[in-house]
């Protein structure tokens, strides 16, 4: 592979990961990723946290440690209220403490649309890179939290959530990868990621791209947020859902006893979404003990690498 003019570019464009990486010295690897979209949320310290959380997970995501980080702004200065940017940036820099990342600067623009994101630096030695593909035959996929932000972010945007429905999601979106990807420490991971735009199906089939494996989900082990299958079945669908599915439908083998609304929610476009993890099914275990221990009590393995389903991914 051409890597241009920076040989040690270990993770670059090709890769299609989620993040960038650059080795520094044969011990030590920096990770480079950058990510901000517009509110999802109207309070805006809320919105900042959620931000700054996804904006961190892609570097966990890689088995590395955030270190610092840049605001990514974009303001409608003379139509919004100063106030929410401060807001939000008030609440990104909550996360950032609680990640223990310094804050190195950033940059802002005036923008018709208000956007808040961060360009994230971490840490990582080369030999303990986790890439988003090669998961193996055999394998447990594991997943550390629910499915079901997008529709449920839909709803309230068309005044049709319950309260208690976004009170679960939003405490998930702020919920850092951090202490998940901790768990991974000393275990043979063979694939991660984190489940975000592109939906479950999406990542799960970057994991097998280029492979002779395919993967097997077990659609009643999936941890579902409270009312998304009720709102998937209302028709409150986010856009990017019919995207996720026209692009990797044709890679699906569906169980009739798989309801429709399943099947919609398993392309829903995810924000700050958990970790999904490959490895051997004799480490499971120990992975989703430890995850309880930590405190992620939504974890769990939803399904399995198989060479029998070799390019395709069933839903059981």
């Amino acid at each position: 592979m051409d890597r241009g003019p920076q040989p040690d570019l270990i993770v670059g464009i090709h890769n299609s990961d989620d993040a960038g990486v650059l080795r520094l010295t044969d011990e030590l690897a920096l990770i480079q990723t950058v990510d901000f979209f517009t509110p999802i949320v109207d309070d805006p310290e809320i919105f900042g946290r959620i931000a700054a959380t996804n904006s961190l997970s892609d570097v966990y995501a890689m088995g590395g440690r955030a270190v610092c980080a840049m605001n990514v702004v974009g303001f409608p200065i003379n139509k919004l209220p100063i106030d929410l940017l401060k807001g939000c940036l008030k609440g990104g820099q909550e996360k950032l403490k609680e990640a223990d990342v310094s804050l190195a600067g950033g940059h802002s623009i005036d923008n018709p649309e208000f956007f808040f994101g961060l360009s994230v630096s971490g840490l990582v030695h080369p030999d303990k890179i986790l890439l988003n593909t090669g998961a193996r035959d055999g394998d447990i996929l594991v997943l550390t939290k629910p499915l079901g932000t997008g529709v449920i972010t839909t709803a309230l945007k068309g005044g049709m959530a319950e309260s208690s429905a976004v009170e679960k999601i939003i405490i998930s979106m702020e919920e850092l990868n951090k202490s998940a990807a901790e768990c991974l420490d000393g275990l043979d991971v063979h694939a991660c990621t984190d489940v975000t735009g592109f939906g479950l199906i999406g990542h799960a089939a970057e994991m097998i791209q280029e492979s002779n494996v395919g993967i097997e989900i077990d659609t009643g082990a999936l941890p579902i947020f409270d009312k998304a299958l009720e709102y998937a079945a209302m028709g409150l669908l986010p856009g990017g859902l019919h995207r996720n599915r026209k692009y990797r439908e044709s890679m699906l083998e569906v169980s009739n006893e798989v309801a429709q609304p399943l099947r919609d929610l398993v392309f829903d476009p995810q924000t700050s979404g958990g970790l999904l993890i490959s490895l051997p099914r004799e480490q499971s275990d120990e992975l989703l003990d430890r995850m309880h221990r930590a405190g992620i009590h939504s974890a769990g393995a939803i399904g399995m690498v198989t060479a029998d389903l070799s390019g395709k991914i069933a839903l059981r």
